[in-house]
């Protein structure tokens, strides 16, 4: 999902409950687009969901609450304002979708767009059969205001439903809305426990700026983010521009004989109040034969499917906005058929006043060539003028395409999941390859690029080894030398990271550490001498396997120039050269135990620098000659915590009793009367020291 939670296909659930499968994943997107990536995975790994969502995925209900409950907290938001914020950017998601000009054809008024809701989610329901969207009914009052009634399935989201209508509203019809709740409790006209929430809706149209045609440009339709608060007031209900206005002329008698009626509508159905059948169209009985008794009950034959209302009259002209959706009863189609799929029927109720009967339009309901055929149904049976012909042979390209977009996503999802592992065992191969080059260095080479070799005036190297190693290797096992090297290189290698200096490398017990170099830095003898004090430290922690007791180190710096380049292409390393590195090998050579041992120009750079450092005297060193040679201590400045980049420990006070008596007496002295009044004994005493 590009980032992978905010970019969907076009091909996606446009309900206005955010239903399956969506639901889940605009929780995801509104929070990565307003708070950020990493308040999201804050935000999920609270609610212990999954890290990534399918457009296509259907989702229990449980992921979003849970995404809304943690979202509250994190944000410090009621749940009434996370869930408003996500109906305002569902419809913003709808626009930017390229679903804007769709959702404007519902209606001329919001009225109109309102109860046509329900019918553009049957359509939908087409191609997502496991859809469970919400039904809208609106009811106009005498005053000019409206209810809106809110039918769900799913409890506590119905605070979505105000941000998408409020923006629906500002954007399409140019005006303000606000939206209380009147009501909200289960719903009685419906069967099954179903939440029935009634919105009073209170709308006023803003005045236009100029009276010219008006053109809607998408792009720059797009709807407030941020949640304002709502400001209760009364206003008339706007009905909205008439795109024409005409008087129409109606027949005295209808020119449409019996049977050709029948036969031009092959599946309707008129039944009276009782619900008796008056009349059925041809192909309908062909289906349910027992249509063809004169004076059976409708209900006998179908229960009514969507909206989940009772089958009377009462209840049928409450909903009559809405698209009814009947299914047959199993038991009363003809025993060849009770094997397969119930047949369904999707279509409009038509009351008509004069005769006091019910007609019910209507069609099957169908999504694929597959369903027509699992109903031994043909093309033929449907009217050429229903459109339910050419939605099914669409529908099925359609639900081709679903199919390519499912198989897309999840090959995107997979190669995401693939990259992600590759990043993670890319950065350990860099970790591995910046232990053993520079970075700088390391970059150079893996762009292809030659590192040239270079000088630096001045660098500060120091040499290590363990005194008496030999010996130490001819007593012990293998595996004995290695573990005490492994433990006490390990503590020099974290040494290296609390001072900044570069570990060249290690051969044996011989550890290696240049400062200055590859980047250069004033401070270099510093920070190799403060390593120095820090790896003698560490040394008493390793103990020697012969004797049990801690290991001794020699120690040897010198400061001077060194040239520095990469050498070798398989096993390439970083390399310094010079005499510097030679007369650094002769003062650790030339070191005693658990000292250590600093040349003449060593010396000089860290003079003044906070350092207790006393002088050993001339020695002969090979292949140099006399040198007088000094011994480092300590530094006067920093404590061994600071040195060994531990925490330093808060120490804990302690105050003897009369230490605490002689600041009580210091503070109260001027209140020792008070005193007295509140504890005579240890104010007498107060009152016979100070005296």
């Amino acid at each position: 999902m590009g980032k992978r939670h905010n970019c969907f296909p076009k091909g996606v659930i446009i309900s206005f409950d955010l239903t399956s499968p969506l639901r889940a994943l605009f929780p995801c997107s509104i929070i990565i687009e307003k708070f950020g990536e990493e308040t999201w995975e804050k935000l999920r790994t609270q609610a212990e969901v999954q890290d990534t969502f399918m457009t296509y995925t259907v989702y229990d209900d449980v992921i979003t609450l849970k995404l809304i409950q943690e979202a509250c907290k994190i944000l410090n938001v009621s749940e009434d304002v996370v869930l408003k914020l996500l109906g305002e950017y569902f419809f913003t998601f709808c626009k930017m979708s390229g679903y804007d000009r769709m959702l404007q054809t519902l209606g001329g008024n919001l009225t109109e767009f309102i109860e046509n809701l329900d019918a553009l989610h049957s359509y939908l329901a087409l191609s997502y059969q496991e859809m469970n969207a919400p039904s809208f009914r609106v009811e106009k009052r005498t005053d000019g205001t409206m209810l809106l009634h809110y039918y769900s399935d799913r409890r506590g989201l119905c605070h979505i439903v105000p941000g998408i209508i409020e923006s629906v509203a500002r954007d399409f019809f140019n005006s303000e809305v606000t939206m209380e709740i009147l009501t909200q409790n289960e719903e009685k006209e419906r069967t099954g426990k179903k939440e029935h929430v009634i919105f009073l809706v209170l709308q006023k149209a803003k005045r236009p700026k100029r009276k010219t045609k008006k053109t809607t440009n998408p792009e720059n339709s797009i709807c407030a983010f941020e949640s304002l608060p709502l400001i209760p007031h009364v206003c008339l209900f706007f009905a909205g521009n008439l795109s024409h206005t005409f008087d129409p002329v109606y027949p005295e008698r209808l020119w449409v004989e019996e049977r050709t009626f029948c036969n031009a509508f092959p599946f309707h159905i008129v039944f009276d109040e009782e619900l008796r059948i008056k009349q059925a169209g041809v192909n309908i009985q062909k289906f349910v034969p027992g249509l063809r008794q004169p004076g059976s009950r409708v209900d006998k034959y179908f229960t009514v499917v969507h909206p989940q209302v009772t089958f009377t009259i009462f209840s049928i002209r409450t909903f009559i906005n809405s698209q009814f959706v009947l299914r047959a009863h199993r038991e009363m189609l003809p025993d060849s058929w009770r094997n397969q799929p119930m047949l369904k029927l999707r279509g409009q109720m038509i009351w008509m006043e004069s005769i006091q009967c019910m007609m019910y339009l209507c069609s099957p309901k169908l999504r694929s060539l597959e369903e027509l055929e699992e109903q031994k149904m043909h093309i033929s049976d449907i009217a050429q003028h229903d459109t339910t012909r050419d939605l099914i042979l669409l529908n099925q390209l359609r639900l081709a395409e679903i199919e390519l977009s499912n198989q897309l996503e999840r090959k995107k999802e997979e190669l995401r999941i693939l990259s992600k592992n590759l990043e993670a065992e890319k950065k350990k191969t860099e970790t591995l390859l910046y232990a053993m080059l520079p970075k700088h260095v390391a970059n150079l080479l893996k762009e292809g690029k030659k590192v040239e070799a270079g000088e630096f005036n001045s660098c500060t190297i120091l040499f290590s080894d363990i005194v008496t190693f030999t010996n130490i290797c001819s007593a012990c096992e293998p595996i004995q030398i290695v573990n005490m090297l492994n433990s006490m290189y390990s503590k020099f290698d974290r040494l290296t990271s609390v001072h900044n200096v570069y570990k060249v490398e290690t051969i044996g017990d011989a550890y290696m550490v240049v400062g200055g170099v590859p980047v250069p830095i004033a401070s270099h003898a510093k920070r190799v001498a403060n390593f120095a004090l820090g790896m003698r430290t560490a040394a008493r922690e390793v103990m020697n396997p012969v004797t049990g007791e801690p290991i001794q180190i020699r120690v040897g710096i010198h400061t001077g120039p060194v040239l520095a380049g990469v050498v070798g292409e398989k096993m390439p390393r970083y390399c310094l050269f010079g005499d510097t590195v030679n007369t650094a090998s002769r003062m650790e050579s030339h070191g005693l135990p658990n000292k250590i041992h600093l040349s003449p120009t060593a010396f000089r750079a860290l003079q003044n620098q906070g350092f207790e450092i006393v002088e050993r005297g001339e020695i002969e060193v090979k292949g140099k000659g006399k040198m007088t040679t000094y011994i480092l201590r300590q530094n006067l400045y920093a404590t061994e915590n600071e040195i060994m980049g531990r925490a330093e420990k808060s120490p804990k006070k302690k105050t003897s009793k009369n230490a605490i008596i002689y600041i009580i007496m210091a503070k109260y002295r001027v209140c020792v009367c008070v005193c007295v009044a509140a504890n005579e004994d240890f104010s007498f005493q107060i009152l016979a020291t100070w005296k």
